[in-house]
């Protein structure tokens, strides 16, 4: 072991089982640990370096932004957190939209919960505060977002959870509507659900969720934490169904590794928080908005988007043959190059430890799901050496290849 596990073991909290890799340098799609091992990066930080690591625009733009001015506190203004809230805003077309700044997802999620309990208050009264979520869906670890969180082994040591919140089969529009007593004021769902194993829900779903919020007088909130910003091949993930929510909240991608969250609002519910609602000290900071800034226009300006949805099209494809040559492998899933590859036994965490020494990075978001997230400038070579690493895996985890 080495000193730097060693001495990280010691002194921080257990809450991850950290893989036994020390990384010191990071470039574009490959990461290069304290050995002089070289990995392909296909978690990206789990979905978070969208353009990859240490990419010139957003290095350019955290130096220049921290020799000027790295903090004020919201007390102020400062120019980078205007002009990013006016960009996400452009970016969903929402001319009537306004963002709350936060450090990560969980907290966009619970700026969300907040918000629209605020708005459903003043509209409803104090009777309709409760909030729909899926089942198996991730919405973060703080106490709020993690009732919302539709996986009842994560709330178990931290019980009683926060009241509220009603949990419904996920890809299922009549279990929804099933639920509805005229307590509820928002539907939470995430377009495809990644932590809870990359499931995409088939076509007309969030479009029957969106006509349930109307006919109900419902907020639709859009948990795109993990979807958006180019990753499922659109800028937004409710974009495959041609659906408007009435809140989207963001974080991972958009700083690159920069810690950053967002929530972001329209209508009735963008006016909905007053002075004192809520608040954040650090979030919205000059350094980690100037990142984002570079972030959005590299997107826009190498056409990431369109180039996610043409390599993961691409990818796609190569792991559904990998998958009809290997009996552990059962099929593919998702957007883009949001990908998961569903296996026949538990063995994912097995997967993606072997993996690692033939220098691939997945990871496992369930017992029999590894996922693929690799960064949004991936190009085809290295998404063919990825699959060719996780053809001899699935071999060498599940004893050769279909004969």
């Amino acid at each position: 072991m080495s000193a730097v596990i060693e001495r990280a073991d010691k002194w921080v909290m257990p809450t991850y089982r950290r893989l036994p890799v020390t990384f010191v340098r990071g470039e574009g799609v490959e990461l290069f640990d304290d050995q002089g091992g070289r990995y392909l990066d296909f978690v990206a930080g789990i979905a978070v370096t969208a353009l990859g690591h240490a990419h010139p625009a957003v290095t350019e733009a955290v130096a220049k932004q921290a020799a000027q001015l790295v903090h004020t506190s919201n007390l102020y203004y400062t120019e980078p957190f205007g002009r990013l809230a006016e960009t996400l805003c452009g970016k969903l077309g929402w001319p009537d939209g306004k963002v709350f700044f936060a450090n990560s997802g969980a907290e966009a999620n619970e700026c969300a919960i907040k918000l629209v309990r605020r708005w459903a208050l003043d509209r409803y009264g104090p009777q309709r505060f409760g909030i729909v979520a899926a089942e198996g869906s991730f919405h973060g670890r703080t106490l709020a977002a993690l009732a919302a969180t539709g996986q009842p082994a994560k709330w178990e040591p931290f019980e009683p959870m926060p009241q509220g919140f009603t949990h419904v089969a996920y890809n299922d529009a009549q279990a929804l509507e099933e639920a509805l007593d005229g307590s509820h004021s928002a539907v939470l769902l995430e377009p495809i659900q990644g932590e809870g194993g990359v499931v995409v829900p088939t076509g007309g779903y969030l479009g029957s969720v969106r006509r349930t919020c109307d006919a109900q007088g419902m907020a639709l909130m859009a948990d795109e934490v993990q979807t958006g910003l180019g990753r499922t091949g659109r800028w937004f993930g409710f974009e495959h169904s041609a659906v408007v929510p009435d809140v989207v909240t963001l974080a991972k991608a958009l700083g690159n590794g920069f810690p950053i969250g967002a929530c972001v609002a329209r209508g009735e519910l963008a006016e909905a928080f007053r002075p004192g609602d809520h608040a954040t000290t650090a979030g919205g900071g000059p350094v980690v908005c100037a990142a984002a800034l570079a972030v959005l226009q590299t997107i826009e300006d190498q056409d990431l988007v369109s180039h996610a949805a043409t390599a993961g099209a691409g990818l796609k494809l190569n792991l559904q043959e990998l998958v009809s040559r290997h009996d552990l492998a059962v099929s593919v899933r998702g957007e883009g190059l949001l990908l998961g590859v569903q296996l026949r036994e538990e063995v994912a965490s097995d997967v993606v430890t072997a993996a690692l020494e033939k220098g691939l990075l997945v990871n496992n978001v369930a017992p029999s799901v590894v996922r693929l997230c690799p960064p949004l400038i991936v190009d085809r070579q290295q998404c063919e050496t990825a699959v060719d690493i996780l053809d001899a895996v699935l071999s060498q985890v599940g004893g050769g290849p279909r004969p």
